[in-house]
């Protein structure tokens, strides 16, 4: 199985977007699928317009954030993780906007060189906003990470988004828990940067590229 847990792209401005980038990737995830993998993937804040088109052409099936799964014998709960930057008091308001169906809508509805553009701006702002934060508001909130395992009822969590990969262990509830940041990826850079959690026979391990 192959879970990608959001932030696929850049950006998504839609499924009817013909960029080259989207193809490729669609077509190499539906190579996996075509061959015997299960794929799956979830929102996240870059790609929130993924749609059933897209999963249809990688052979993908798109998990809600959160969800739980069942790996190497564990019960994990899954996100995207943006949903408990709850100290990044815009960018919640910005989150709880952009996921009312009626905004997508009225989005979706403009040509696509205009959903670009917009999306380019927004990147754009997005990024001097950073610079302007510190990194614990751009990070989740421990509480509210706490809070959404006890929901589950569990002790293991898998989460990205914030670009800061680590292993963090601690005690919820008096029982060991783990929280597991993903690392983002970067090829631009020089080294590229990048990784993923493997699990194989119920070891876990982060491998860089």
């Amino acid at each position: 199985e192959l879970l990608i847990l959001g932030d696929l792209f850049e950006y998504w401005a839609g499924d009817d977007d013909d960029d080259a980038v989207g193809r490729e990737v669609a077509g190499a995830l539906r190579a996996l699928a075509d061959g015997g993998r299960r794929v799956f993937v979830m929102h996240g804040n870059r790609d929130l317009l993924l749609g059933r088109e897209f999963c249809a052409a990688a052979g993908a099936t798109l998990l809600a954030d959160p969800s739980v799964a069942t790996i190497g014998g564990d019960a994990v709960l899954l996100a995207h993780g943006d949903a408990w930057c709850t100290q990044d008091l815009d960018y919640m308001r910005f989150r709880a906007q952009a996921r009312q169906p009626a905004v997508q809508a009225q989005f979706l509805a403009q040509p696509l060189a205009a959903r670009r553009a917009l999306l380019d701006q927004a990147r754009a702002a997005s990024e001097a906003g950073k610079a302007m934060k510190s990194l614990e508001i751009m990070d989740v909130t421990p509480a509210d990470v706490e809070a959404a395992l006890r929901r589950a009822g569990l002790t293991r969590l898998i989460h990205g988004h914030t670009h800061r990969p680590a292993i963090h262990r601690f005690v919820l509830d008096g029982a060991p828990a783990e929280r597991w940041v993903l690392p983002d990826w970067d090829l631009d850079t020089q080294p590229a940067r990048g990784g993923y959690l493997a699990v194989r026979d119920g070891r876990w391990q982060v491998c860089p590229l």
